[in-house]
């Protein structure tokens, strides 16, 4: 989503922020002061019609007056529980989520080689990490480029795919996930026309995108008139995609879905299938979610964060953090 209105009314704060301890020194900065704020949730009966297979453990709202926390489209997680959210303004927020072990939240800016004023050449949308190396790639929208990014968040590398040139300044690669196997895949936001409202480019990469920049070409279909915002991978190599979908313009009112993916049954030319899991839509307390994160847990269990853009509307939008937990056995392995 684009801002078209700036609005600047700062949120109050609520007076919570996490306890300290330091965190690693390498990508982080400032330290602003954070709120969160629990969501009421609906009765149990309507959570499981709505979220299917998921639990709803947890929805907060997270509020601050600092001017650059907003506009959160990506997400990851570190081994430690910290969450690291990427804006659409190329800024970078390190925070525990409420009940992982606290440590201070930290911002800073990703450090792109070409970081001028337009806001294209930083508008992050999609992240994804390799825990090993500990580097980063970000989809850039508005030029549709891949950056790779070391482990102190400095470019080391670009590239602007030929099959993504067409993809439009504002329905670039929104979700891009780096599997286990250490493929990518990267997927359109939008359909390719308005008559289709199923089927998103996408495109699979052999390895690094940098390295590998020549991709195989697939489709994804997933639930009609939604649009594609972004994956995470579970362990098993099942993926979760989130989509989301404007319902209604002023006041903006959103609703969302959750599918799941076999990453096994990407084959290129063909179509690669989805299948529905959750539906995020009013009673539940909902936002423009536009960021996915799984993250195993001890017990078996998949816990998967989301969390919401705002785009700096602070006053029309939420910046809003879900904590859902699945048993990846109960998960569907679509064909």
């Amino acid at each position: 989503m684009r801002r078209t209105i700036a609005l600047f009314l700062a949120a109050s704060v609520l007076g919570l922020t996490w306890a300290r301890s330091d965190l690693p020194p390498a990508p982080m900065g400032p330290r602003p002061e954070l709120g969160v704020k629990p969501m009421a949730l609906p009765s149990a009966e309507v959570l499981a019609r709505q979220l299917g297979p998921f639990a709803l453990e947890g929805a907060w709202q997270i509020v601050s007056s600092h001017e650059e926390v907003y506009g959160y489209s990506a997400l990851t997680v570190r081994p430690d529980g910290v969450l690291l959210a990427f804006s659409d303004g190329g800024k970078v927020l390190a925070f525990s989520p409420p009940g992982a072990r606290p440590q201070p939240p930290r911002t800073s800016s990703v450090k792109l080689a070409d970081s001028g004023r337009e806001k294209s050449s930083r508008d992050v949308e999609s992240a994804t990490w390799d825990p090993v190396s500990g580097r980063f790639w970000l989809g850039l929208e508005g030029t549709n480029r891949i950056v790779r990014l070391s482990p102190e968040m400095r470019e080391t590398g670009r590239i602007a795919p030929p099959a993504m040139r067409r993809w439009g300044p504002n329905s670039g690669a929104e979700a891009m996930a780096r599997l286990h196997d250490g493929r990518f895949v990267a997927i359109r936001e939008v359909t390719s026309s308005w008559i289709e409202g199923r089927s998103h480019e996408a495109l699979l990469f052999a390895g690094d995108p940098i390295e590998n920049p020549e991709p195989a070409h697939f489709r994804l279909d997933g639930p009609d008139a939604f649009s594609v915002v972004d994956m995470a991978e579970l362990p098993d190599g099942r993926a979760l995609i989130l989509m989301r979908r404007l319902v209604w313009p002023m006041p903006m009112r959103f609703a969302g879905r959750i599918v799941i993916a076999d990453t096994a049954r990407i084959r290129p030319g063909a179509v690669w299938h989805s299948v529905p899991l959750a539906s995020l839509e009013s009673p539940l307390p909902v936002d423009n979610f536009e960021a996915i994160a799984v993250q195993p847990r001890a017990d078996g269990r998949i816990v998967v964060w989301l969390m919401s853009d705002d785009n700096n509307w602070r006053v029309l939008q939420r910046t809003l953090l879900w904590k859902l937990s699945v048993d990846p056995a109960q998960l569907p392995w679509p064909k």
